[in-house]
């Protein structure tokens, strides 16, 4: 099964031009590196949809605090764990 996952972008890390980027995500605090590169147009404070190490979409803040809610509910992050926190 596949599962992405919402988070806020906190920072962009590296920008080649406005389509090759990269940015730290949050996770509820625990920060990865992603790639931008589907979503040109996200910005710093936007929530996007992670999913294997790429954003895939700008998600509504509201529904992206929602999902990473229920998903903290189900036990379903432990693969973000603390360890890995960049």
């Amino acid at each position: 099964m596949c599962l992405s996952i919402p988070g806020k972008l906190v920072e962009i890390t590296n920008q080649l031009d406005e389509t090759f980027r990269t940015g730290k995500v949050s996770f509820d605090g625990v920060k990865k590196e992603v790639s931008l590169a589907l979503v040109p147009e996200a910005k710093i404070t936007d929530y996007v949809l992670v999913h294997a190490g790429v954003a895939i979409s700008i998600v509504d803040d509201e529904e992206a605090k929602k999902t990473f809610d229920l998903l903290k509910q189900l036990n379903a992050l432990e693969d973000l764990g603390a360890s890995e926190i960049n």
